[in-house]
């Protein structure tokens, strides 16, 4: 074994009598596991809420979305066959977008009114996977009363049920000698989705194109857009100006989910690094108690030091004792930490016991997801603050003068 760690050892491992530096060593250890431990649940947590939020913004909405500056497409069968062929594009389908009132006999809501195609819906949004009664097909099924299909927490507000008869009032109506009337259609609650979105489980509902147009008063077998799947979210902006020259440029306009959505992952973004800052600090704290407890054995180890100068040991070799002490503090501590981070983030990613207000977070739990390069950064950046605490009181050590230290002894 090497010298320098063979009395590092010794100085952390044989200490009977100092209970005192003992006890400061182990609140080293503690304050950087602490530290590491939360920089891991913290900036876990942190991803994981950015994946599940993106996930489900990209399960109910689309990557991509065509839409005309002139307010609705025609012909959209067309240019559905023609951006198919594009390398990119995996899926594609038609859409109405629109506000609506959703009348019942126990109340009004304002909703999101979204016309789609039951066939291609799915292959682009994930609203048939989400739904927890009913199937997207019964949207196309020819009936006396068309089909509708609405978010979970809709239906419980408004105490629906399969079967259930709504009717939708939009600002399509004419004007009469009574005043403007709304233009009203009935509905059948053929289908219930949740999402676990609350924003979009609670105002957002699905009809099919025709009844859209219907109640819309839409001229023409016309729509307000197209939504797009791409196989590389990524890089859904070069998709988007390939897409729309290739359907013939203006009036077209392509609009993708990082546009959409810009703000909100910007926010996440910016308050993951600020509680990797402010956590980082935790470590720092666990740093300066390394410092404490090397100043402390410089100064009780004095003697202990001479003589193992005046044995030929080199100033070099002294400061490498007390660097590796309190490199190994800082290594036991990072390592616990680690384990305790991963332990609490493996333990909130299966039972799920924290749970979140809905209705406030968008979530109904705690999302974890741990990455290996935060991983990597939080351990290396653990060490660095570790091994910088060792540079004063190592140097200090290495200064002394045998003859000094034992002139009084």
């Amino acid at each position: 074994m090497q010298f320098e760690l063979f009395v590092s050892l010794r100085y952390l491992l044989a200490r009977r009598k100092q209970a005192f530096i003992s006890v400061i060593s182990l609140i080293s250890v503690l304050g950087v596991a602490i530290g590491v431990a939360s920089l891991i649940v913290v900036l876990g947590v942190m991803n994981g809420f950015s994946e599940n939020l993106r996930d489900k913004i990209l399960g109910i909405n689309s990557h991509l979305i065509v839409g005309s500056v002139k307010q609705t497409i025609e012909n959209y069968d067309g240019l559905v066959d023609k951006s198919l062929k594009l390398d990119g594009i995996a899926a594609a389908t038609p859409f109405i977008y629109y506000e609506v009132m959703l009348s019942t006999p126990t109340g009004v809501k304002g909703v999101v009114l979204r016309g789609i195609d039951p066939d291609t819906a799915g292959q682009v949004l994930s609203v048939e996977k989400d739904l927890v009664s009913g199937s997207l097909k019964n949207l196309g099924e020819p009936a006396d009363t068309p089909g509708i299909v609405i978010g979970k927490e809709l239906a419980a507000r408004l105490g629906l049920t399969m079967g259930s008869r709504v009717s939708l009032l939009a600002p399509s109506g004419k004007k009469s000698a009574a005043g403007f009337s709304p233009k009203i259609l009935f509905f059948n609650v053929v289908g219930i989705f949740n999402s676990g979105m609350y924003e979009y489980d609670s105002s957002l509902v699905f009809v099919s194109i025709p009844e859209a147009q219907k109640i819309l008063g839409f001229e023409g077998d016309v729509v307000t857009g197209i939504e797009y799947r791409v196989t590389d979210i990524d890089a859904v902006q070069q998709t988007g100006e390939l897409l729309i020259r290739a359907l013939g440029g203006f009036p077209l306009y392509s609009r993708n989910w990082i546009e959409m959505n810009q703000n909100l992952f910007a926010a996440l973004k910016l308050e993951k690094t600020a509680m990797a800052v402010i956590l980082t600090m935790i470590v720092l704290v666990g740093s300066f108690s390394i410092i404490t407890t090397l100043v402390m054995m410089v100064m009780e180890k004095t003697k202990d030091i001479a003589v193992l100068m005046a044995l030929g040991a080199t100033p070099t070799q002294i400061r490498n004792i007390f660097i590796l002490q309190g490199s190994l503090i800082g290594a036991v501590g990072t390592s616990i930490g680690f384990g305790l981070g991963l332990a609490i983030c493996s333990l909130l990613k299966k039972y799920q016991f924290i749970k979140l207000p809905a209705d406030v977070y968008y979530l109904d739990h705690l999302p974890v997801k741990t990455e290996l390069l935060d991983m990597s950064l939080i351990a290396v950046s653990a060490m660095i603050l570790c091994f910088l605490a060792t540079l004063y009181p190592a140097r200090q050590a290495a200064g002394m003068h045998p003859t000094e230290a034992l002139r009084y002894e």
